[in-house]
């Protein structure tokens, strides 16, 4: 990296700002080979990520900031910190626990004012749905019984059918969202992943019919919703 942006007319251009879109792209695609159990391409984004992180780390140490090394013992110090039941004499001895204390000593450090204050602004709605309720559970608020949260589904199911007002239905269909993901730590099922499956499947399927449906010379713009649904089931076969 040293090379590249001493020697490099595009690595010398680069800034933190230029770099973001960038290192959230990369993030996306470790996503997608975490999605399809690819180890190959799994560790070929690793790289590209830590590349991202050693060039933010040399642009900071040139704005004389910080340097690689800070970054690797600030993340250090914190997981000592926030591990106390492993570097000190609390006791933890399950996941709920650790989580709990890790999002209390959260709040007693310097600048954090919230709970919530650290789910990130420009999050993906459904992703910052999760990571908020996430850190209410952490300091105990939270639903006592998956039953509890699935009366919770029902109630917002109702109430949004029954919204006549668009503005109000569309805050209805909010609520609705907001539960159903609610629920969904309660059944131990991640929502991005269980969305982001069925987008798979759907593309998966939905190619199916192109691909069938040109080859025995139809026009999708021309066929009937009948006539797509049999290439359709033909697709859910497979």
């Amino acid at each position: 990296m040293d090379e590249l942006r001493e020697n490099c007319p595009w690595d010398k251009k680069q800034t933190l700002e230029s770099l973001r879109h960038l290192t959230i792209e990369e993030t996306y695609e470790l996503s997608d080979a975490i999605i399809e159990h690819d180890l190959s391409e799994i560790k070929k984004e690793l790289g590209d990520l830590m590349l991202h992180m050693v060039f933010y780390s040399r642009i900071g140490s040139e704005k004389g900031a910080f340097h690689i090394g800070d970054v690797l013992d600030g993340v250090c110090e914190k997981l000592i910190r926030r591990h106390p039941h492993i570097y000190s004499d609390v006791e933890a001895n399950d996941e709920k626990t650790v989580k709990e204390n890790w999002e209390k000593i959260k709040l007693k450090e310097k600048g954090v004012q919230s709970v919530l204050g650290g789910v990130p602004k420009s999050l993906p709605a459904l992703v910052k749905a999760m990571r908020i309720q996430e850190k209410a559970r952490g300091v105990g608020f939270d639903w006592e019984k998956e039953a509890g949260v699935w009366e919770k589904v029902k109630e917002e199911m109702e109430e949004f059918v029954t919204e006549k007002d668009e503005e109000k239905k569309a805050g209805e269909f909010g609520d609705l969202l907001f539960s159903l993901i609610n629920y969904s730590r309660f059944v131990d099922i991640n929502p991005e992943e269980a969305l982001e499956r069925t987008n798979k499947k759907f593309i998966k399927r939905f190619q199916y019919l192109e691909v069938e449906s040109k080859r025995d010379g139809k026009s999708l713009g021309e066929m009937s919703l009948a006539e797509m649904d049999e290439y359709w089931e033909q697709a859910k076969s497979l």
